[in-house]
């Protein structure tokens, strides 16, 4: 017998009539602005399934756009978000696909910062909320959102993955989930790491410190 939640019997706090299709696509957009992080200019959804089909009925677009605007699922603005995109000054896109993707839910989200850096996130809404990030950058990846969790950008190269699990067990932050991906040997890599403890700013600055092989360090 399975076992549920009360969060999967009464579903999650929102704004919209769907947690797949509003709660969840907030949450995508949310992770994408976090992984992107900067000053976001302009994004690109692509929007997959029934979430090209009948997304435009859910509010899945002005869902979409609040998360990269930084706005939870419960918040009431959603209904404005076209509004206060214009207002923030930024520039959204929408392309509905037809291309079949192993989730009907499914949303690519491209980023492009002031300064030019792009960066592409695709992310499924799993149901009552629930999210599964699924690439960054073209490189296959698994990320729920769930816990708090470190995304690192690297170079493929040893004794990277040791000196940051040694500091994070140096202040007492307890792994609960990691995994790694790569393009190839010594080439583009991601650690993604999800924790027990919360993580922090400092956390993030002083991993960004360890190694000139370390590019870029998320929070989520």
């Amino acid at each position: 017998m399975a076992d549920y939640s009360v969060f999967d019997i009464i579903g999650p706090r929102m704004t919209g009539p769907s947690s797949s299709h509003t709660a969840g696509a907030c949450r995508l957009g949310g992770v994408a602005r976090r992984i992107a992080g900067g000053d976001i200019k302009s994004v690109e959804f692509t929007l997959y399934g029934s979430f090209a089909k009948t997304g435009a009925g859910h509010g899945t677009d002005k869902a979409l756009i609040a998360g990269v605007l930084g706005m939870e699922p419960d918040d009431a603005r959603i209904r404005d978000a076209y509004e206060k995109a214009k207002e923030a000054g930024l520039s959204v896109r929408f392309t509905l696909s037809e291309e079949q993707k192993p989730h009907p839910n499914t949303a690519k989200i491209r980023v492009t910062e002031a300064g030019g850096r792009v960066t592409e996130v695709v992310g499924e809404s799993v149901g009552g909320g629930n999210i599964r990030i699924t690439e960054i950058n073209g490189l296959d990846v698994e990320l729920t959102g769930e816990y708090p969790t470190l995304i690192i950008r690297y170079q493929d190269v040893p004794g990277v993955v040791a000196v940051v699990t040694h500091v994070l067990a140096q202040h007492r932050i307890n792994i609960a989930f990691m995994r790694v991906f790569r393009h190839g040997k010594g080439a583009d890599a991601y650690m993604i790491i999800e924790t027990d403890q919360p993580l922090t700013a400092d956390t993030r600055d002083l991993i960004m410190g360890l190694s000139d092989g370390i590019t870029t360090v998320y929070v989520i």
